[in-house]
């Protein structure tokens, strides 16, 4: 049996899409102390403090809200060669484009819920002003100290209208390798967490109870600390944000979260994992079965109920 690469270096960054743009980049530069780097057309792109490449998050204005591309970094032009062969031979690709600034040809597919998906090399490095220049040179710009503060872009959990469909595809056509999941007493597989490197998770899937495609259940930011997602619930409380749920500590990775919607209606985590790394190279898969999921969270909280209902874009039953 060949060695399976580990061909995706991490998730880069992330459209949403939203129905109210300047209030939603307000969002980000405001709450989530997020800088503009760029507008193009009804697109702001913006950066986290600490992200090495141009963007990080990309802003869309239309007429609702949900997930727009979601671009992964290849760990070399072979690795990208090799992706784009098995997207390819799985039927899922859409062909190369030089459309995003930033980037260099990037092969433009989709997951089999329809979620759309770049896939890229050749990148261009931030560069900081003098207002953003760090005073330590091994972090990309300076501390912003505003808002919460949030890190770098950390991972997506997509909603699908069944789960197995993407499990086959992440794991051939873009090595992930599961670190966890849900499977319920009928044996339905209801989400799994991937991860493309040491981190215990990059993307989830998690079973749609609308039987709708293509939707979105959250985008995550990292946070240095937990103690920083206290003070960002403060934050969000002032401004006048949604927080839905948390700060707690999820069971399944043992994240600690908060969840808030942005005002185009789109859900935001806030997570720190802690020192949590899935370093054996044999890491056996972690099953949580309907009863240990009905327990709630780490700590006991319950799970609230819009947290299995809202997703974005918002669809009837």
């Amino acid at each position: 049996m060949a060695e399976k690469f580990r061909d995706i270096a991490h998730v880069s960054a992330v459209e949403l899409l939203t129905p109210t743009l300047d209030e939603t980049v307000r969002f980000f530069t405001d709450q989530m102390a997020m800088e503009v780097v760029d507008r193009r057309g009804d697109s702001v792109y913006l950066h986290t403090w600490d992200d090495y490449e141009r963007f990080s998050v990309k802003v869309t204005g239309g007429g609702g809200s949900g997930i727009g591309r979601t671009w992964l970094r290849a760990r070399s032009p072979e690795a990208l060669e090799r992706r784009v062969g098995d997207i390819t031979a799985a039927g899922r690709g859409e062909g190369w484009s030089r459309d995003e600034p930033g980037y260099g040809p990037v092969f433009h597919f989709t997951d089999p819920d329809g979620h759309p998906f770049g896939i890229y090399y050749e990148t261009q490095r931030y560069v900081p002003s003098d207002a953003t220049r760090p005073s330590l040179k091994n972090q990309a710009a300076r501390f912003p100290g505003r808002g919460a503060n949030v890190r770098r872009l950390d991972h997506v959990n997509f909603l699908a209208r069944h789960v197995p469909d993407n499990e086959d595809f992440v794991a051939a056509a873009l090595t992930g390798r599961a670190s966890e999941q849900i499977v319920l007493d009928d044996g339905t597989t209801a989400a799994v967490w991937y991860t493309f490197t040491d981190k215990s998770y990059d993307v989830v899937y998690t079973r749609d109870w609308t039987g709708s495609t293509g939707r979105l259940h959250h985008v995550a930011f990292a946070t240095d600390t937990r103690e920083d997602i206290l003070r960002a619930a403060d934050v969000f409380l002032e401004a006048g944000v949604h927080i839905e749920t948390g700060p707690h500590k999820h069971a399944i990775q043992q994240t600690f979260f908060l969840y808030v919607w942005e005002p185009g209606g789109n859900r935001i985590e806030l997570c720190n994992a802690g020192a949590r790394l899935l370093l054996a190279p044999d890491h056996e898969v972690v099953t949580w079965t309907e009863t240990e999921r009905a327990k709630g969270q780490a700590w006991g909280l319950k799970t609230i109920a819009s947290f299995h209902t809202h997703g974005t874009p918002p669809v009837a039953p």
